[in-house]
């Protein structure tokens, strides 16, 4: 707390210092640790120098002192045709640029396939907050922005797993993730995430995040459809403390791709503090060379936004203003951008707001990558920025502004219809395979309950025996199906082959892919982002119907009928 222990005489200061915001810890930089957003002492200027098409200098480094990460942007990132251009450029030129509705975004983006990560450090700061917004209003990739949700029980219970992914794709998401609370149960719950996300229509992306192995081993057998959990660094100390280097990086996301798994790297300012080898560089410098290592990958997308070390970048001057230039670098590359606002950082709901709210008026591609669909308490990845407590509150802003920020208001009727389905459905797959049974109480609970704690307590032991017995015999994605189909669920057990289809069609592999309930792949490629200034882009008053239905909230009144 930063304030614990002082001793203060005005009582105006006592209910200051009392207040939710400064229960969170602000630090004075220390560039020596890293710890500082950017522009840090050690951090370099931008250079470059090509012989013979062979980048031989970077950001003032030799290529003879270059560590693996140098010569793996050097070598892959690095357009050589565009990079005497590009670094020519004077930064505060591009800086312009990037804000003027009349540079098309390719331009930007081709311009940047030249830039060392100091030339995006020096441009990106040459713009304030409202220019980075705009920034990354112009510069997403895929024209309508989504939300990517947690969805997790503190208990593993399938059930209740099953009930907030239906609720969950109702209400609006494209995607939603979960993890575990006891690791070997993780195939259960992305079964459960699975068949309650294709209820109420196909399209709801689902991931497990767990270890490597076993997460690209549930995405083989169609149990998941996407993985992010793949993470890069900005130094070369830290990868080797991983046993992992940026060409096995590389080699596992095309593992995945050949699978037909959706995939995204992940990282975010402040690992490499959190783990003790910043090497004395800024936060905002080394985030840029993490996603330009995922661009040099060949990965689709990156998951940014400090994500997990959000409470170290957010504790330094000037910290949520790099969160949101790491997420325009992101989108300046190209690459789809699920940039953040997941792990809760503070107890303000002010502040917790307020890094959130502007990439909700600028819109990203995934505005979310763990909006809470359950409560904190049930919330298995440390808790989100926003959860299902959140929903009216957010409905609401978007109203308020005309901003898509990806949430759809539902009724009560409706909400509780497709959870009951969703746990009906995963009780018939548990009874058609002989798992321990779901009964009626726990279907009944998991309709009409808030958390797990509502739900009736299952034994986990006799779960995890079941699922992993099952998963030694070759579960997959089609056991599921037939199981669904034979017990009186046609629907959900074809809409889980669609998304199966969608492996091999491989369409959603593209850049910022998502799968909207009619079954059509939205990506950049059919759905990019022209936004060039007033009159263009994704407004709401280009799509009526999306519009109709956002401002349409539940406790909405209609004045010409109101009796008070």
């Amino acid at each position: 707390m930063a304030y614990e222990g002082k001793k203060f005489k005005s009582k105006r200061f006592q209910v200051l210092a009392a207040r939710e915001v400064n229960k969170h810890s602000f630090l004075k930089e220390w560039p020596e640790k890293g710890i500082i957003a950017f522009h840090g002492p050690n951090d370099p200027k931008p250079s470059l120098k090509i012989e013979n098409g062979v980048v031989v200098e970077m950001d003032g480094r030799s290529r003879k002192d270059f560590d693996m990460i140098d010569q793996f942007i050097a070598d892959y990132y690095i357009d050589k045709s565009v990079a005497e251009e590009a670094m020519a450029t004077d930064s505060l030129k591009i800086a312009r640029m990037i804000v003027d509705p009349c540079v098309p975004r390719q331009e930007i983006i081709r311009l940047c396939k030249g830039f060392t990560p100091a030339k995006f450090v020096e441009v990106v700061t040459q713009l304030d907050e409202v220019e980075i917004i705009m920034g990354i209003h112009k510069m997403r990739a895929r024209k309508r922005p989504g939300i990517q949700c947690h969805t997790c029980s503190e208990k593993d219970n399938p059930v209740q797993l099953a009930a907030d992914s239906a609720e969950a794709r109702l209400r609006g998401f494209d995607e939603s993730e979960t993890t575990t609370g006891v690791a070997p149960i993780a195939p259960l719950n992305a079964i459960g995430v699975l068949i309650g996300g294709q209820v109420p229509h196909v399209g709801l992306l689902t991931q497990c995040a767990v270890e490597e192995a076993l997460e690209l081993s549930l995405g083989m057998r169609g149990l998941t459809s996407y993985a992010e959990t793949v993470s890069v660094y900005g130094t070369e100390k830290v990868f080797a403390d991983g046993d992992d280097t940026p060409w096995s990086k590389t080699f596992l996301a095309a593992a995945y791709a050949s699978r037909g798994l959706k995939l995204r790297f992940t990282s975010g300012s402040g690992s490499e503090v959190q783990m003790g080898y910043a090497e004395g560089k800024s936060m905002l410098y080394l985030e840029a060379k993490c996603i330009m290592i995922t661009k040099a990958a060949g990965v689709q997308g990156l998951q940014n936004g400090a994500i997990s070390c959000i409470g170290i970048a957010a504790s330094v001057p000037a910290g949520v203003y790099s969160i949101h230039a790491e997420n325009l670098i992101t989108a300046m590359c190209d690459l789809e951008n699920a940039s953040g606002c997941d792990q809760i950082f503070s107890p303000s709901d002010l502040r917790r707001a307020a890094r959130t709210y502007p990439l909700m008026w600028a819109g990203t591609d995934f505005i979310f990558s763990g909006f809470g669909s359950i409560p904190n308490c049930d919330n298995m990845f440390a808790g989100a920025n926003f959860d299902a407590e959140d929903f009216d509150d957010y409905l609401v802003v978007q109203r308020d502004l005309m901003v898509d920020g990806g949430l759809r208001p539902v009724t009560e009727e409706e909400a509780i219809a497709v959870r009951n389905k969703a746990a009906r459905a995963i009780q018939a797959v548990f009874r058609e395979f002989g798992w321990p049974e779901i009964t009626d109480e726990e279907v009944e609970a998991a309709t009409y309950g808030h958390s797990s704690n509502d739900l009736p307590k299952r034994n986990i032991r006799a779960d995890i025996d079941a699922v992993q017995q099952a998963m030694k015999k070759g579960l997959n994605g089609l056991d599921i199906v037939k199981a669904l189909a034979k017990n009186g669920f046609e629907d959900v057990a074809e809409n889980i082959l669609k998304m199966l289809k969608h492996r091999v069609a491989a369409d959603y592999l593209q850049t910022s892919a998502v799968i909207t309930p009619e079954n059509k792949v939205l990506a950049a490629i059919n759905n990019l982002n022209d936004y060039q200034g007033p009159g263009t882009g994704y407004r709401l008053q280009f799509y009526p119907e999306v519009w109709e239905r956002i401002k349409r909230i539940p406790q909405e009144i209609d004045p010409q009928t109101y009796e008070g």
